[in-house]
Protein backbone atom coordinates (compact mmCIF):
# COMPACT_ATOMS: atom_id res chain seq x y z
CA UNK A 1 0.00 0.00 0.00
CA UNK A 2 1.75 3.33 -1.19
CA UNK A 3 1.18 6.33 0.84
CA UNK A 4 0.65 10.42 0.41
CA UNK A 5 3.28 12.51 2.48
CA UNK A 6 2.54 16.15 3.27
CA UNK A 7 5.05 18.64 4.10
CA UNK A 8 3.69 21.34 5.72
CA UNK A 9 5.32 24.60 6.58
CA UNK A 10 4.24 24.89 10.24
CA UNK A 11 5.57 26.14 13.39
CA UNK A 12 5.75 23.76 16.84
CA UNK A 13 2.70 25.26 17.99
CA UNK A 14 0.61 24.86 14.65
CA UNK A 15 2.13 21.29 14.14
CA UNK A 16 0.96 20.25 17.86
CA UNK A 17 -2.72 21.57 16.44
CA UNK A 18 -2.15 20.44 13.09
CA UNK A 19 -1.30 16.38 14.57
CA UNK A 20 -4.54 16.61 16.58
CA UNK A 21 -6.68 17.58 13.82
CA UNK A 22 -5.32 15.28 11.31
CA UNK A 23 -5.06 12.40 13.74
CA UNK A 24 -8.61 12.54 13.51
CA UNK A 25 -8.60 12.19 9.12
CA UNK A 26 -6.61 9.24 8.26
CA UNK A 27 -2.68 10.67 9.14
CA UNK A 28 -1.25 7.57 10.49
CA UNK A 29 2.11 9.24 11.15
CA UNK A 30 4.52 12.81 11.62
CA UNK A 31 7.13 13.40 11.79
CA UNK A 32 7.98 16.94 13.33
CA UNK A 33 11.08 18.83 11.92
CA UNK A 34 12.17 22.42 12.54
CA UNK A 35 8.91 24.85 11.09
CA UNK A 36 7.62 21.92 9.07
CA UNK A 37 5.82 18.96 9.75
CA UNK A 38 5.25 15.68 7.63
CA UNK A 39 2.40 14.05 8.15
CA UNK A 40 1.92 10.40 5.98
CA UNK A 41 -1.68 8.98 4.72
CA UNK A 42 -2.71 5.76 2.90
CA UNK A 43 -3.42 6.40 -0.58
CA UNK A 44 -6.65 5.07 -0.46
CA UNK A 45 -7.68 7.32 2.35
CA UNK A 46 -6.08 10.88 1.16
CA UNK A 47 -8.60 13.41 0.67
CA UNK A 48 -7.24 17.12 -0.55
CA UNK A 49 -10.35 19.22 -0.20
CA UNK A 50 -10.67 17.76 3.41
CA UNK A 51 -6.98 18.55 4.01
CA UNK A 52 -7.24 22.02 2.42
CA UNK A 53 -10.51 22.63 4.91
CA UNK A 54 -8.62 21.98 7.77
CA UNK A 55 -5.24 24.36 6.50
CA UNK A 56 -7.15 26.59 5.29
CA UNK A 57 -7.68 29.08 9.10
CA UNK A 58 -4.28 28.31 9.45
CA UNK A 59 -2.79 29.85 5.92
CA UNK A 60 -0.59 27.14 5.32
CA UNK A 61 1.37 25.44 2.40
CA UNK A 62 1.87 21.57 1.56
CA UNK A 63 3.75 19.87 -0.83
CA UNK A 64 2.73 16.20 -1.68
CA UNK A 65 4.57 13.01 -2.02
CA UNK A 66 3.64 9.84 -3.21
CA UNK A 67 5.50 6.93 -1.46
CA UNK A 68 5.75 3.45 -3.08
CA UNK A 69 5.31 0.71 -0.13
CA UNK A 70 8.95 -1.07 -1.68
CA UNK A 71 10.31 2.22 -0.24
CA UNK A 72 8.65 2.86 2.84
CA UNK A 73 10.61 1.55 5.88
CA UNK A 74 13.77 2.91 3.35
CA UNK A 75 12.36 6.42 4.13
CA UNK A 76 12.01 6.22 7.68
CA UNK A 77 15.07 4.43 8.42
CA UNK A 78 16.81 7.36 6.50
CA UNK A 79 15.25 9.92 8.82
CA UNK A 80 15.37 8.36 12.36
CA UNK A 81 18.71 8.17 14.32
CA UNK A 82 19.58 7.06 17.81
CA UNK A 83 19.01 9.41 20.71
CA UNK A 84 20.03 9.15 24.46
CA UNK A 85 18.17 11.36 27.58
CA UNK A 86 20.89 11.94 30.16
CA UNK A 87 22.73 9.16 29.84
CA UNK A 88 19.67 7.49 31.22
CA UNK A 89 17.60 5.93 28.36
CA UNK A 90 19.09 5.19 25.16
CA UNK A 91 16.72 4.86 22.17
CA UNK A 92 17.74 3.37 18.80
CA UNK A 93 16.56 0.93 15.72
CA UNK A 94 17.42 -2.36 15.22
CA UNK A 95 20.07 -1.56 12.60
CA UNK A 96 21.90 0.91 14.57
CA UNK A 97 24.65 -0.58 16.82
CA UNK A 98 24.18 -0.69 20.51
CA UNK A 99 25.42 2.42 22.35
CA UNK A 100 28.92 2.77 23.73
CA UNK A 101 28.86 3.98 26.91
CA UNK A 102 25.26 2.04 27.45
CA UNK A 103 22.96 3.80 29.10
CA UNK A 104 21.41 2.85 32.32
CA UNK A 105 18.43 1.65 30.00
CA UNK A 106 18.41 0.90 26.06
CA UNK A 107 15.51 0.34 24.09
CA UNK A 108 15.17 -0.84 20.60
CA UNK A 109 12.11 -0.06 18.73
CA UNK A 110 11.21 0.02 14.83
CA UNK A 111 10.42 3.15 13.81
CA UNK A 112 7.52 3.17 12.22
CA UNK A 113 4.65 5.49 11.75
CA UNK A 114 3.78 5.62 15.31
CA UNK A 115 4.24 9.04 17.48
CA UNK A 116 7.04 8.61 20.28
CA UNK A 117 10.97 8.27 19.16
CA UNK A 118 12.17 10.12 21.91
CA UNK A 119 13.51 12.78 19.39
CA UNK A 120 10.31 15.24 20.44
CA UNK A 121 11.00 17.24 23.61
CA UNK A 122 7.33 15.82 24.86
CA UNK A 123 9.29 12.54 25.08
CA UNK A 124 12.41 13.68 26.21
CA UNK A 125 10.85 15.51 29.26
CA UNK A 126 8.37 12.41 30.04
CA UNK A 127 11.65 10.40 30.22
CA UNK A 128 13.45 13.07 32.62
CA UNK A 129 10.41 13.31 34.95
CA UNK A 130 10.78 9.31 35.02
CA UNK A 131 13.75 9.29 35.73
CA UNK A 132 13.96 10.29 39.12
CA UNK A 133 10.75 8.01 40.18
CA UNK A 134 10.47 4.69 41.58
CA UNK A 135 9.04 2.24 39.37
CA UNK A 136 9.98 -0.55 41.40
CA UNK A 137 6.94 -2.98 42.05
CA UNK A 138 4.42 -0.21 40.96
CA UNK A 139 1.74 -0.34 38.75
CA UNK A 140 1.39 2.00 35.47
CA UNK A 141 -0.36 3.03 32.95
CA UNK A 142 0.40 4.24 29.66
CA UNK A 143 -1.96 7.12 28.28
CA UNK A 144 -1.31 7.71 24.50
CA UNK A 145 1.59 4.88 24.43
CA UNK A 146 2.53 5.54 20.69
CA UNK A 147 5.20 3.54 19.89
CA UNK A 148 5.35 2.12 23.42
CA UNK A 149 8.71 3.73 24.48
CA UNK A 150 7.35 5.19 27.87
CA UNK A 151 5.52 1.67 28.67
CA UNK A 152 8.61 -0.38 27.63
CA UNK A 153 11.11 2.45 29.87
CA UNK A 154 8.43 1.60 32.91
CA UNK A 155 8.95 -2.17 32.88
CA UNK A 156 12.51 -2.23 32.36
CA UNK A 157 12.70 0.14 35.29
CA UNK A 158 10.79 -2.60 37.39
CA UNK A 159 7.29 -2.05 36.98
CA UNK A 160 5.22 -5.03 38.62
CA UNK A 161 2.54 -4.07 35.47
CA UNK A 162 1.80 -1.45 32.87
CA UNK A 163 -0.82 -1.22 30.83
CA UNK A 164 -1.24 0.68 27.62
CA UNK A 165 -3.48 2.04 25.31
CA UNK A 166 -3.65 4.26 21.98
CA UNK A 167 -6.78 4.85 19.51
CA UNK A 168 -4.54 4.11 16.41
CA UNK A 169 -4.06 0.90 15.43
CA UNK A 170 -1.16 0.92 13.71
CA UNK A 171 0.48 2.49 17.62
CA UNK A 172 -0.71 -0.20 19.23
CA UNK A 173 0.65 -2.90 16.65
CA UNK A 174 3.83 -1.28 16.71
CA UNK A 175 3.93 -1.13 20.18
CA UNK A 176 3.69 -4.61 20.36
CA UNK A 177 5.99 -5.08 17.88
CA UNK A 178 8.53 -3.23 20.00
CA UNK A 179 7.58 -4.79 23.37
CA UNK A 180 8.71 -8.16 21.82
CA UNK A 181 11.78 -6.87 20.70
CA UNK A 182 12.68 -5.13 23.77
CA UNK A 183 11.30 -8.50 25.57
CA UNK A 184 9.47 -6.75 28.44
CA UNK A 185 7.45 -9.03 30.37
CA UNK A 186 4.69 -7.20 31.86
CA UNK A 187 3.75 -4.74 29.72
CA UNK A 188 0.22 -5.43 27.80
CA UNK A 189 -1.39 -2.83 25.28
CA UNK A 190 -4.85 -2.30 23.98
CA UNK A 191 -7.03 0.02 21.39
CA UNK A 192 -9.01 2.40 22.93
CA UNK A 193 -9.86 6.16 22.30
CA UNK A 194 -11.20 7.17 26.61
CA UNK A 195 -10.85 5.47 29.66
CA UNK A 196 -14.06 4.08 30.33
CA UNK A 197 -13.64 0.57 30.13
CA UNK A 198 -10.28 1.11 32.23
CA UNK A 199 -11.13 0.00 36.15
CA UNK A 200 -8.88 -0.35 39.24
CA UNK A 201 -6.41 1.73 39.99
CA UNK A 202 -2.29 2.71 39.45
CA UNK A 203 0.48 4.10 41.07
CA UNK A 204 1.67 6.29 37.71
CA UNK A 205 -0.33 7.37 34.69
CA UNK A 206 1.83 8.73 32.08
CA UNK A 207 -0.25 10.48 29.26
CA UNK A 208 1.84 12.47 26.57
CA UNK A 209 -0.65 13.17 24.49
CA UNK A 210 -2.37 17.11 23.74
CA UNK A 211 -3.88 19.53 25.62
CA UNK A 212 -7.75 19.13 24.72
CA UNK A 213 -7.64 15.24 25.48
CA UNK A 214 -5.91 16.10 29.20
CA UNK A 215 -8.46 18.18 29.92
CA UNK A 216 -10.78 16.14 28.82
CA UNK A 217 -9.47 12.99 30.95
CA UNK A 218 -8.45 14.79 33.98
CA UNK A 219 -11.12 13.55 36.10
CA UNK A 220 -10.51 9.69 34.72
CA UNK A 221 -6.91 10.13 35.14
CA UNK A 222 -7.99 11.02 38.80
CA UNK A 223 -10.31 7.97 39.04
CA UNK A 224 -7.79 5.75 38.12
CA UNK A 225 -4.90 6.85 40.64
CA UNK A 226 -4.35 5.37 44.44
CA UNK A 227 -3.80 8.36 46.67
CA UNK A 228 -0.47 10.06 46.45
CA UNK A 229 0.00 8.45 42.96
CA UNK A 230 1.91 10.22 40.10
CA UNK A 231 0.47 11.40 36.90
CA UNK A 232 3.24 12.72 34.33
CA UNK A 233 1.62 14.40 31.40
CA UNK A 234 3.43 16.47 28.04
CA UNK A 235 2.05 17.47 25.29
CA UNK A 236 1.49 21.13 25.93
CA UNK A 237 2.98 24.28 25.98
CA UNK A 238 4.68 26.71 28.17
CA UNK A 239 1.24 29.06 27.29
CA UNK A 240 -0.85 25.72 28.25
CA UNK A 241 0.32 25.45 32.42
CA UNK A 242 -2.43 28.01 33.35
CA UNK A 243 -5.26 26.17 32.27
CA UNK A 244 -3.95 22.76 32.91
CA UNK A 245 -3.71 23.28 36.23
CA UNK A 246 -6.94 24.77 36.60
CA UNK A 247 -8.24 21.26 35.72
CA UNK A 248 -5.94 19.62 37.48
CA UNK A 249 -6.20 21.51 40.80
CA UNK A 250 -10.20 20.63 41.24
CA UNK A 251 -9.71 17.11 39.98
CA UNK A 252 -7.70 16.25 42.81
CA UNK A 253 -3.96 16.96 42.02
CA UNK A 254 -1.16 19.31 43.22
CA UNK A 255 1.77 20.56 40.98
CA UNK A 256 5.38 18.67 42.04
CA UNK A 257 7.66 19.52 39.06
CA UNK A 258 7.94 20.91 35.43
CA UNK A 259 10.16 20.26 32.39
CA UNK A 260 10.22 23.18 29.77
CA UNK A 261 12.39 22.15 26.58
CA UNK A 262 11.60 23.53 22.97
CA UNK A 263 8.97 25.34 24.39
CA UNK A 264 7.08 22.32 25.21
CA UNK A 265 6.41 21.67 29.39
CA UNK A 266 6.12 18.32 31.53
CA UNK A 267 4.61 18.34 34.38
CA UNK A 268 4.56 16.29 37.23
CA UNK A 269 1.71 16.27 39.36
CA UNK A 270 0.46 14.09 42.80
CA UNK A 271 -3.06 12.53 43.43
CA UNK A 272 -4.59 14.80 46.17
CA UNK A 273 -8.04 15.12 47.97
CA UNK A 274 -10.21 16.71 45.70
CA UNK A 275 -10.66 20.34 46.92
Amino acid sequence: MSHIAITLQASAEQADLLIAQLSDTGYEGFEEQADQLIAYIPEADFDEALLQSILLPYGITYTKETIEQTNWNAVWESNFEPVQVDGFCGIRAGFHPPFTPAPTYEIVITPKMSFGTGHHATTSSMIRLMQHLSFEGKKVFDFGTGTGILAILADKMGAAQTDAIDYDEWAVNNTLENINTNHTQHTTVWQADNLDAVTGTYDIILANINLNVLLRFMNDMRRLLVPDGILLLSGIMPSDEQQILASAVPAGFTLLEKIEKDNWLALKLKAVSKK
